[in-house]
């Protein structure tokens, strides 16, 4: 049970923020510019971020390929295009030559190979002549690549020529284009959330201040997590696209963490509190809701440590600092806020609350026929979430871009035109003496989606020796092949293809890499982790929930619930972004498959938002059930006073993931309409059915092991001595 009375903490914080209310905003007012100072400061250091997997084969493998031969995967591209007549003109040939030897000599750039200077080759060539790669190793982390190489690079070498017209396309350079366009996505969406958000606030609340309040507190919370990512900076690497998350949940949790703090403020106010001991009664309930509910969602994110990867980390610390900064604004600047200018929060005109309202009569109503209201809600969530059971993980590629953006232009006419995709090969590098490297080339060739197997001993094509090899790049010290996939299995799956080589039994000790295995490795390692990331998700959040609720059962119903809600979100995803529904509509290219690192991200997020909704109905229901003792009278009271606050909340969090479904970037409209669905899902039918009837069917199951409640309904609370003057509210 929880402290009640005058001495409860976050009580005694109600009244001290009371009477230090000027201060505390004078604090408030320092805290945010200083803030502000330290949030200019993190952006630029945010830094640029691989989908890889450190310490796997493939990582071995490109770390022995620049050591022993001084060669990698090209990271950038040059298609280059004959304005007139073929790449195989002479005068073409020659501007060619001069494109690459002018990229050989840039800064910073480590190789440069060309169709013209390979000999040839088919696989760097089109099929109809008119096209020719020049492919760039560009050695050093993301940062220096992206952001110190290419943006003098790209330039130079796609400058206007009388013969050719060049474009950069690669992997380096598709991710590069995300970013801004990314950022773009972002702002844009926000313009609209701004406005959009509140005015939702004020048609629920109706007043100005109290709808423009959570708002500037998005915005005070976005400023905080930015500032403290600051500490973190300088010990690792956050990427951008944590920026991005900042921006998204600042709003929402500062908008949901307010709501909750102003609902229970005018409700004390309703039940003749002065103005003091309104706002000491909103920290002491509100608050203490809003401190289990940050709690919770920073717990879910925080699992996302137990990821080796520096993408999904960065999540982690973007999301627990928003978590933090949403808590300040709540529980300790709102209630000074408030205490300043609580009566311009209130409404207008006072609305008495009546028993039949329509969430109490649903809850009744609910409870009456638990098994039949609850059972056809569960068929219908899990008709929605039943796509998820197709869900195929795949890898990001060119195509997370929109079909204008150049990069992908490039890549769409490399796999359209070209035989084979020889940026993308398969490396297969020796760490063992012996062995014949002829028969394995040859055996390596016959493999379906292999166009040719590049090595010393010469060129393989479906078993056979189809050219001469080339010593001088494949030999060293020891030999590495080169095993160029098809085009069409590189588009299919490239992952398959890499397990496919790597099953091959080769005459010594082998390191594969290279992009396919690359892939296959880092979906390997996320997707090996999962077990351990849903484990670690579940078992935290299940003791913050039982911690607040000092039940068992209240906890293991809110998990199972809210792994439905999410259950309708990858349903949603895999139908829409998977099997490409709407993808007119969205304007997205589907791939068939999922990359794993956005959903998992969504995955915490989401089930720590749903967890904020759970917490805040629980909260209310647990203290109705603390003053009666009475399970459905409680589920009632508490879904009454509780559903339209979570609806509203639910709905303008909700509007505000969706704006970023109209974003250019797939990842962008992915996290929008999965977590746009998960909220709206958690905040209707999960809350308004499933729980009123679960709670039903559990009856006093649903506070095991504390048993039936023992206090009886409090006494109005005294004035009290130690409240600050105020005027009445």
């Amino acid at each position: 049970m929880t402290t009640q009375g005058r001495d409860a903490p976050l009580r005694r914080l109600g009244f001290f923020l009371v009477r230090r209310r000027r201060a505390v905003l004078g604090l408030a007012l320092a805290l945010a510019v200083l803030a502000g100072a330290l949030a200019a400061g993190a952006v630029p250091r945010l830094s640029l971020a691989r989908f890889e997997a450190p310490g796997s084969e493939s990582d071995r493998a490109r770390a022995e390929l620049a050591a022993r031969f001084g060669t990698g995967s090209p990271d950038l591209i040059f298609l280059v295009t004959a304005k007139r007549g073929t790449v195989d003109d002479a005068a073409v040939e020659a501007a060619g030559r001069e494109l690459a030897a002018r990229a050989a000599a840039h800064d910073g750039v480590a190789e440069v190979a060309s169709y013209w200077g390979r000999g040839r080759p088919a696989t760097l060539r089109s099929a109809d002549g008119r096209h020719a790669l020049i492919l760039v190793r560009v050695p050093g982390d993301a940062d220096h690549v992206r952001a110190g190489v290419l943006p003098r690079l790209v330039p130079a070498i796609t400058a206007e020529h009388e013969l050719l017209r060049v474009r950069a396309g690669g992997g380096e350079e598709v991710f590069r284009a995300t970013v801004p366009l990314a950022r773009q996505d972002f702002v844009r969406a926000e313009l609209v959330i701004f406005p959009l958000a509140f005015a939702l606030l004020w048609l629920y609340l109706r007043r100005g201040l109290a709808a423009l309040v959570p708002i500037l507190a998005g915005v005070f919370a976005m400023a905080i997590a930015l500032a403290l990512l600051r500490g973190p900076l300088l010990f690792t690497g956050i990427s951008t696209f944590a920026l991005n998350l900042t921006l998204a949940m600042g709003l929402g949790l500062g908008i949901d963490y307010c709501l909750f703090v102003i609902a229970r403020f005018r409700e004390e106010v309703a039940l003749g509190r002065d103005r003091a001991e309104a706002v000491a009664g909103a920290v002491e309930h509100a608050g203490r809701t809003v401190l289990f509910s940050g709690l919770t969602v920073a717990a879910s994110l925080a699992v996302l440590f137990a990821l080796p990867f520096d993408f999904l980390r960065s999540f982690a610390y973007s999301g627990i600092a928003v978590v933090i900064g949403g808590l300040v604004a709540a529980v300790f600047v709102l209630p000074a806020v408030l205490a300043v200018a609580g009566g311009a929060m209130l409404p207008r005109r006072s609305r008495p609350e009546r028993p039949g309202t329509f969430w109490h009569a649903l809850a009744v109503r609910v409870m009456r026929r638990p098994l039949l209201y609850g059972g056809v809600a569960t068929a219908v969530l899990l008709v929605l979430a039943a796509p998820f059971l197709g869900l195929r993980f795949g890898v990001a590629d060119d195509r997370i871009l929109p079909p204008d953006a150049g990069p992908r232009q490039v890549q769409d006419v490399i796999r359209q035109t070209f035989p084979a995709e020889e940026t993308d090969a398969i490396q297969v590098v020796s760490t063992g003496a012996g062995g014949d490297v002829t028969a394995y080339a040859a055996e390596l060739s016959r493999l379906p989606g292999v166009a040719q197997v590049d090595s010393a001993a010469g060129v393989f094509t479906e078993g056979r020796r189809t050219g001469d090899g080339d010593p001088s790049r494949f030999e060293g010290r020891g030999s590495w092949l080169s095993v160029v996939p098809s085009a069409e299995a590189l588009a299919d799956d490239p992952v398959r293809l890499a397990g496919a080589v790597r099953a091959v039994e080769p005459p010594f000790e082998v390191l594969v890499g290279g992009y396919p295995a690359e892939l296959a490795d880092y979906r390997a390692s996320v997707v090996d982790r999962l077990p351990l990331l849903l484990a670690l998700m579940l078992g935290v959040t299940l003791a913050v929930l039982a911690l607040m609720t000092r039940s068992v059962i209240l906890p293991v119903k809110a998990t199972i619930l809210n792994v439905l809600s999410l259950g309708v979100m990858f349903g949603a995803i895999v139908w829409v972004f998977q099997e490409g529904n709407l993808s007119g509509l969205l304007g997205f290219t589907p791939t068939g498959s999922l990359d794993p690192s956005i959903p998992i991200l969504m995955l915490c997020v989401a089930y720590g938002l749903s967890m904020d909704y759970e917490v805040f109905l629980l909260s209310r229901v647990k203290e109705e059930y603390d003053r009666t003792g009475d399970t459905e009278q409680a589920v009632a009271a508490g879904l009454q006073r509780g559903a339209p606050l979570i609806t509203a909340a639910g709905g303008i969090l909700a509007l505000s993931f969706a704006a970023y479904a109209t974003a250019s970037v797939s990842f962008v409209q992915m996290l929008g309409v999965g977590m746009a669905v998960a909220v709206l899902v958690d905040a209707t039918v999960i809350r308004a059915v499933l729980v009123p009837s679960l709670m039903r069917l559990a009856g006093p199951l649903n506070w095991w092991p504390r048993g039936r409640a023992t206090t009886s309904r409090r006494p109005p609370r005294p004035r009290s001595p130690e409240r600050a003057p105020a005027s009445r509210a």
